[in-house]
């Protein structure tokens, strides 16, 4: 599917990156102390080395190959760095330091998501494609790179103001936060595909056994309660984005197979019990602003005050999607994930206000990044993991999220509650959360860690 024409864009000054990082860096932050901080012809106490400025006079979605230093311990890989014979940081008298790469360029590169809003490389979906991206390139996908940069920029800003940052802190003081989410595609088809395999196979008894099963008994995938209890069992409260759309889209792609009026008492006992219920907007509404607001204008369940959403198949279309969203007043979206591999599609582990390139500003709604989905571990088209992989893969991901304060955002279909899945069921799922409450983070739903942000950047 190609990508739409580029729209006009403001200019992406030296002066809007340097607001754009900054804003976030304070945010990641608590009580971040006043210290300028700009490029060298703006005199400040900590000084940034401006690197290869014309690159954001251009459309280029790619700048020149990073180089990686050591820094706390790791070597994230630096884009926009000047000469590596120079120490990243350099603290001199008087409280100021300088910092030989081009931080700001390199944090607003990624964060600012450049690489696919200037890229035409979109998938059968629309969706600009992990293959595509610096992270693959590279290979730090599983890296919030964003914040690794904040850290060089923390110690310069320690070192000129003399106060320690230590990252923000979420509900209960906890270090770090995590948020379970459900899209609900299906409810009714998980007799589907053992009949089909019965049928292929020409056992017309097992097929029957199906049909029969499917007319006579309730659908394991019809587990809306069974989802919200056993994430209560680990102290937990669960966003649940429904499909209001039951027809396929215009080429094929399935959305719900059930209607959502159908299911009205059971979402509203959904909202009773504490979970959140918010839109999964439909195959074609990232791009369509009408049909988006006929699907936002759906009631689930009774009414709410925070508007969120996530689009279905991970939808997004970074020309125009953003901008339907503050059309709309959304207050929060979390769709941006890789659906190909778990990590940072925009190398932060925190809420972010994705940047708004036709105006040169932030936009008005929180992206709340997907760090990983249950169909990423286990697809014939992504990673493949066995459930013994599962854990081992995405705690170095976690340890990252939990070291700078941030937030890990779970995706877990319904269907993959089934106990008949072995794969990336509901045993991986229970191994996941036990592994979180036994770091003391902080659950919470999305509209949860709405609030908390919100009030910060307000």
């Amino acid at each position: 599917m190609p990508a739409p024409p580029l729209p006009a864009t403001a200019p992406v000054t030296a002066e809007i990156r340097l607001a754009y990082v900054l804003r976030h860096f304070r945010e990641a932050y608590e009580a971040v102390p006043e210290v300028s901080i700009g490029y060298a012809s703006t005199l400040p106490q900590v000084e940034i080395r401006e690197v290869d400025h014309d690159f954001f006079a251009g459309t280029n979605p790619y700048p020149a190959a990073p180089g990686w230093r050591e820094w706390g311990g790791q070597q994230p890989p630096f884009f926009f760095a000047a000469d590596p014979a120079l120490p990243l940081l350099e603290l001199r008298p008087a409280g100021r330091a300088r910092i030989n790469f081009d931080l700001i360029s390199a944090a607003f590169y990624l964060l600012s998501g450049w690489q696919e809003f200037f890229s035409a490389e979109r998938d059968q979906h629309g969706r600009f494609p992990y293959a595509a991206s610096v992270q693959c390139r590279y290979g730090f996908v599983a890296v919030p790179v964003v914040n690794h940069y904040f850290e060089v920029l923390r110690a310069a800003v320690e070192h000129a103001s003399g106060q320690a940052l230590r990252p923000r802190r979420w509900a209960g003081g906890a270090t770090w936060a995590a948020c379970i989410t459900h899209d609900i595609d299906n409810l009714y088809s998980a007799w589907k595909e053992p009949a089909k395999a019965a049928l292929r196979r020409g056992r017309l008894l097992g097929f029957g056994r199906q049909l029969w099963r499917h007319f006579t008994q309730k659908d394991a995938w019809d587990n809306l309660e069974l989802v919200q209890q056993t994430v209560a069992e680990y102290g937990a409260k669960s966003t649940f984005f429904f499909l209001p759309e039951h027809r396929q889209a215009p080429n094929g792609t399935p959305n719900a197979d059930y209607q959502i009026q159908a299911i009205s008492s059971r979402v509203e006992a959904l909202e009773a019990a504490g979970s959140e219920v918010r839109l999964h907007a439909s195959i074609g509404t990232a791009t369509d602003l009408d049909h988006l607001t006929r699907e936002a204008m759906v009631t689930l369940g009774t009414p709410t005050n925070v508007p969120g959403i996530r689009f279905h198949y991970l939808q997004w279309e970074p020309r125009v999607t953003p901008a339907l969203l503050d059309d709309l007043a959304f207050e929060y979206d979390s769709t941006l994930g890789f659906a190909e591999h778990y990590g940072f599609r925009n190398s932060y582990c925190l809420p972010f206000q994705p940047f708004d390139f036709r105006t040169g500003r932030a936009h008005d709604f929180l992206e709340i990044p997907l760090n990983v989905m249950d169909a990423t571990l286990h697809h014939p088209r992504y990673l493949l993991l066995t459930p013994e992989e599962i854990l081992p893969a995405l705690r170095p991901m976690f340890r990252e999220i939990e070291r700078f304060g941030g937030v890990c955002t779970v995706l877990w279909h319904n269907e993959n509650f089934d106990p008949a899945n072995q794969r990336n069921g509901p045993r991986e799922f229970q191994k996941l959360m036990e592994y979180l409450r036994s770091r003391n983070v902080a659950f919470g739903t999305c509209g949860d860690i709405w609030r908390q942000v919100y009030y910060d950047f307000s």
